[in-house]
């Protein structure tokens, strides 16, 4: 029997019935659905629609039902509508009629509401504890490959020499941004719907309040119009993920060039790696591409349950039994491409000479323009006479390094003997010591800035 065959008498079609249940999904929150039912049910006991004897019987069999889904043994029938019918028809088979008085006062727009919104904050936590791995492992990789330099590109072209530790730490506070963003989402999410009945609140004396510390949140939602139509959180949770993909997907880009014959910066472990099905020299980054993938995967989930809410009256419509599937999508692909990235900048191999090898004199040129205006020539001029000098050395076939003095002073009479020393990289690393610069002492202070945030 279906909760809701009091006033139809007729059967359901077939495809209708299909289109329906949503059994298939929402049995995902099993766990969260007996969670709330024993919180309602002793709820109703504090209100007085049930005596204690009977709360405690109710409890009781909830408690054995959440054991059969702990051990496996919980057999779900054809007629299961939903996971909420499912878990209320198996408590009528353990404890017989009183199961009927659970449903009091609830209906099932509260119920899975509030189901829901526990899901959603502990996919929350394991996002965030993913991140961290994740970002503890960028910081390992920091400590490790220090002094290590690497070519800075703007536009994939050389541009100024970093320190591998920075480009590691770039990646770090990103995904710091994106665990305090899943934090911060937690805290709206921790809203109670349950005691909201169907869109008019509950006709019984339920002390929302406690009842919501009781189940974890923080408080009870002030408006049960609001309560059983928001899912402000599912799309909150779906554009942290869809974030976070983002910025795995740029990791993983950068990760696929470094790898590849030209560039040779970095080899990946074989544990991340794949083969060709023709070609036996290919090792291939499948896992990071597959991570790339995800990203358009999640963004294009956020999209959808935009699209899916934009037009909805108030209250419960049940366009919103499809909030779930993407959310339950993205935080499987969330966690396993988290989990898979850190064991990729885990293992890999930095080839540490092709990186020097790569840092060309010409990206150099900015020092070269800083040492004109450290004797006072206006940064536009000593722009345009390092590039000057560029231009020159590339007709020559040379170097900066090999210009002479004479061709540099006749570029520029503020040239000295002692320009060519802004040629060093580690020179020019040095110099940019300011906070959050790719100077060694400031990537230190950087890294236990990191350290801090990932342990405090």
């Amino acid at each position: 029997m279906k909760l809701w065959t009091g006033r139809l008498s007729g059967s359901v079609d077939a495809a209708v019935a299909r289109l329906n249940d949503s059994l298939p999904f929402d049995q995902r929150m099993a766990k969260q659905d007996v969670q709330g039912s024993i919180a309602w049910a002793r709820a109703l006991a504090r209100a007085g629609v049930l005596a204690q004897a009977e709360a405690d019987e109710i409890v009781r069999g909830l408690g054995e039902i959440a054991g059969e889904f702990e051990s496996g043994q919980f057999v779900f029938l054809a007629s299961d509508e939903d996971i909420h019918t499912a878990i209320e028809r198996r408590l009528t088979e353990r404890i017989g009629p009183l199961a009927g008085k659970l449903h009091t006062g609830r209906s099932r727009n509260d119920q899975v509401a509030t189901d829901f919104r526990l899901w959603v904050l502990e996919a929350l936590e394991r996002a965030e504890a993913h991140l961290q791995s994740l970002q503890s492992t960028l910081i390992v990789r920091a400590e490790q490959d220090g002094g290590i330099l690497l070519p800075g590109y703007t536009h994939l072209q050389r541009a100024q020499p970093i320190l591998l530790s920075h480009w590691w730490l770039s990646h770090f506070w990103a995904f710091q941004r994106d665990r305090e963003r899943l934090h911060d989402s937690g805290r709206r999410t921790r809203v109670m719907p349950l005691g909201s009945g169907a869109l008019a609140g509950t006709a019984f004396a339920i002390e929302r309040v406690a009842l919501a510390h009781e189940l974890g949140f923080d408080s009870a939602s002030p408006n049960s119009l609001d309560a059983v139509s928001d899912r402000d959180f599912g799309v909150e949770f779906l554009f942290c993920a869809a974030l976070v993909g983002l910025h795995l997907s740029r990791l993983a880009e950068a990760l696929i060039l470094y790898s590849t014959a030209e560039f040779g910066f970095v080899e990946l472990d074989e544990a991340y790696s794949t083969g060709s099905s023709l070609m036996p020299q290919k090792k291939n980054p499948d896992p990071l591409e597959l991570i790339r993938a995800k990203s358009g995967k999640q963004s294009g989930l956020l999209s959808g349950l935009l699209a899916t809410l934009k037009a909805l009256p108030s209250a419960y419509d049940k366009d919103l039994q499809e909030d779930k599937p993407p959310v339950f999508e993205a935080a499987d692909t969330l966690e396993l491409t988290l989990l898979v990235m850190s064991g990729v900048v885990a293992t890999l191999r930095v080839r540490a000479e092709r990186m020097r090898a790569a840092v060309d004199i010409s990206m150099m040129a900015t020092d070269l323009a800083d040492y004109l205006v450290e004797r006072g020539v206006p940064f536009r001029e000593a722009h345009g006479a390092a590039g000057r000098a560029v231009s020159q050395a590339e007709v020559s076939g040379v170097s900066l390094l090999h210009l002479s003095l004479a061709e540099y002073q006749a570029i520029h009479p503020a040239f000295g003997e002692d320009l060519f020393q802004v040629f060093d990289p580690e020179r020019a690393l040095a110099r940019r010591a300011a906070v959050g610069g790719t100077a060694p002492q400031a990537v230190e202070e950087q890294i236990k800035l990191a350290q801090a945030k990932v342990t405090g």
